[in-house]
């Protein structure tokens, strides 16, 4: 059988056997569903090839300012801490990075990026984190598009996890605790193009607790990555592996199908060792669009596994919502969003080292909830578990380049864990502002230009019952982006 006739039965045979893969794959596998874009992709339009080599690179510049006080979880002060006051934290800290690519055609591409994150502390006062300590390989992949005929995509290195796939519920930071600073995970990943809306993706990752690849003598900053503790403690490498199948009914309801393994290695906490071990995720996500501006979205994800211990543990996840967003405008566009999110918790967490009955977040250990929460998750820094979260957004384009959004909702906790220092599950309302702006735009110099933008952000959380403590915890941020 030549070649292209292989690649046609292929093509043809493979919705059955993605079914038959991921079914079996569940048993041994932990991931989450997928998201698909809202409007229906059209055939991809012929374009002309570009052949030869291409050579580009550029430099990026991040400097935030982060004020918060009484953050939950924040050692010194806050609401886990039990003190009657807690300590403002403020600092500023400063991103550089510098990157490159390398592209033969439009096929295949090299990109690296070597990238840095120091700070200046500002309360409480210290030189923890000065430049240049430590520099870092932040990306470093191979890829190749549309092979054998626009059938395979292939990505192959250290990536950036960041809504990998769209799944924002499972993929947000590979890096185990290393904050701000990187989202990567060295992966593999590989899209097999079944049909114009069909397709089957795999992917394989680790994620080392200890990074090699990196220059730096400053005690301060070790090779360890992880900073924050709970969920990103030092030893915690986790590896995984999963499939997922995208594909839509019509024009109006797309859906994933998606199976996926977690492994934790054992780690050290307190001086006491806690076993290694081992989630398998089976889960689907479907969005129906009611109408051009309208659409929903549904996920139902569930775990099985055991630890080292050989004690079985188990957690579900689902989430409901709805958006609507004015579609017909290319500018200006406005856009409403309600949003339901759960996630199983352990009344045995503070004994049973996090329980085995709550949701492990997998890879979504980020902020896209919220950045002051981040600290306040209990089963570890991002660690987001035991939650019952109501969420209402909103958002406008005043202008071009310039967004405003809003959000407000009750959170509380699945069940009373005791880590919150109250009696009662209700966790508090979390509120939040943020605007995007535009400072300084050039026509093209360089492969990219320059751009300049920013952003100012804040935070307020009011706590429940579930807290010992009634006094608010608030974030304040601005952020300025030099991108050339």
């Amino acid at each position: 059988m030549k070649t292209d006739e292989c690649i046609t039965w292929f093509r043809r045979a493979l919705p059955a056997l993605a079914a038959a893969a991921i079914v079996p794959l569940s048993a041994v596998a932990d991931g989450e569903p997928k998201a698909t874009e809202a409007a229906e992709k059209a055939p991809p339009a012929e374009v002309e090839k570009k052949d030869g080599w291409s050579f580009a690179a550029g430099a990026d510049l991040r400097v935030r300012q982060e004020i918060m006080d009484n953050i939950p979880g924040l050692p010194g002060g806050g609401l886990l801490s039990r003190a009657p006051y807690s300590k403002v934290r403020n600092h500023i800290r400063f991103r550089p990075d510098v990157w490159a690519e390398l592209k033969a055609g439009d096929d295949w591409r090299f990109f690296a990026k070597l990238t840095d994150e120091f700070r200046a502390n500002i309360t409480p006062k210290n030189h923890s984190n000065t430049f240049p300590d430590e520099l870092i390989v932040e990306n470093l992949f191979f890829e190749g598009k549309n092979l054998f005929d626009g059938f395979l995509d292939i990505c192959a290195g250290r990536q950036n996890l960041y809504k990998l796939y769209g799944l924002d519920h499972i993929f947000v930071d590979g890096t185990p605790g290393d904050g701000s600073r990187t989202t990567y995970a060295d992966m593999v990943n590989l899209a097999l193009h079944v049909d114009d809306v069909s397709e089957l993706d795999f992917f394989a990752l680790y994620n080392a607790d200890s990074n090699q690849l990196r220059w730096g003598t400053r005690r301060g900053r070790n090779k360890r990555l992880s900073g924050l503790g709970g969920g990103a403690e030092p030893e915690m490498d986790d590896w995984g592996w999963g499939a997922i199948w995208r594909s839509k009914i019509g024009t109006a309801f797309d859906y994933d199908i998606f199976a996926m393994q977690k492994n934790t290695a054992s780690f050290h906490r307190g001086g006491v060792k806690h076993p290694r071990t081992q989630r398998n995720m089976l889960g689907f996500k479907t969005v129906p669009h009611i109408t051009d501006n309208f659409n929903l979205q549904f996920e139902g994800m569930g775990q099985l596994g055991r630890n080292g211990e050989d004690d079985v543990l188990s957690g579900w996840s689902a989430y409901a919502g709805g958006e609507w967003r004015d579609m017909a405008k290319k500018e200006w566009q406005p856009f409403v969003r309600l949003g339901f999110h759960y996630m199983s918790g352990d009344k045995d967490a503070a004994e049973e080292d996090g329980g085995h009955r709550a949701w492990d977040p997998m890879w979504a250990r980020g902020v896209n909830d919220s950045e002051l929460f981040l600290y306040g998750t209990h089963y570890g820094a991002a660690w987001w578990s035991n939650m019952l979260y109501l969420k209402a957004t909103a958002g406008y384009e005043i202008g071009k380049y310039h967004d405003i959004v809003v959000s407000t909702g009750p959170m509380f906790a699945s069940v009373q864990d005791d880590l919150g220092g109250g009696d009662g599950t209700f966790k508090g309302m979390l509120s939040m502002i943020r605007y995007d702006f535009p400072i300084y735009l050039t026509d093209k110099v360089g492969p990219r230009g320059i751009q300049v933008f920013g952003h100012v952000l804040f935070e307020l959380f009011n706590p429940g019952d579930y807290f010992e403590t009634d006094r608010p915890s608030w974030f304040f941020r601005w952020q300025l982006d030099v991108k050339f």
